[in-house]
């Protein structure tokens, strides 16, 4: 913790805080959280006890330096629901579920809750799975419901959720060559997502142009090595 509280910024704070971070946190760029994750490498209980602090910067380090294998489902649903912010949903959590043995079953739970930021999480886990999962692990069919899903209730769901939404939409368009020609469509359906970012230049970006542009470069279906990055 000492050597987060050096690495802060006031700077990097205030960006924070316009995009929705609560206290405590120092305002370490994940840059410098970088150098940190490579001397730690994976490391199970110092990631639990980074997390228990509630300090931001030390709960998205926690998720650099977790251990998915040895993340207990227990463990994920504590996170998810202590999660604070964006950041923790839709990043920290999301990646070290869907790199866990329990993404798809905690996804399919998390992403039925009326709470914005474990629904937040769900989506994004499923966005990390398809990304990262061979098509023979996915359940095609479930990732297909979901496109009709979010097709629509995606404009009256709540405001991340919609973002993640959106994301889950171009993820399967990218990341699984079956359902792209559907996310497509899904994407044309639901046009631009409205989402309110605050006082940032942050905007939402088009699924169907963004599928469209990984699509003229080939590199559809392309999985990635892992969720985190």
């Amino acid at each position: 913790m000492e050597q987060l509280a050096a690495l802060g910024s006031q700077t990097i704070k205030n960006i924070y805080l316009k995009h929705g971070a609560k206290e405590p946190f120092f305002g370490v760029k994940v840059g410098d959280l970088k150098p940190i994750q490579k001397r730690l490498k994976k490391n199970h209980s110092l990631a639990k006890e980074l997390y228990q602090t509630g300090n931001s910067d030390a709960m998205y380090l926690a998720g650099l330096i977790a251990d998915e294998k040895a993340m207990t489902k227990s463990d994920l649903q504590d996170w998810v629901h202590n999660a604070v912010w964006y950041m923790h949903c839709e990043y920290t959590v999301a990646w070290v579920a869907a790199e866990s043995n329990y993404g798809f079953e905690l996804a399919k739970e998390w992403i039925a809750s009326e709470d914005e930021n474990i629904a937040t999480a769900g989506w994004a886990t499923l966005a990390s799975l398809v990304a990262i999962k061979p098509d023979t692990e996915l359940d095609i069919e479930f990732l297909s419901a979901q496109l009709d899903y979010v097709a629509e209730v995606i404009q009256s769901s709540p405001n991340r959720v919609r973002y993640v939404m959106n994301g889950f939409v171009i993820a399967v368009g990218c990341y699984v060559s079956s359902l792209t020609e559907k996310a497509k469509a899904v994407a044309q359906t639901i046009g631009k997502v409205k989402v309110n970012m605050g006082d940032t230049a942050c905007k939402t970006p088009e699924a169907y142009s963004y599928i469209e542009k990984l699509e003229e470069t080939g590199r559809i279906g392309k999985k990635k090595k892992t969720a985190r990055c």
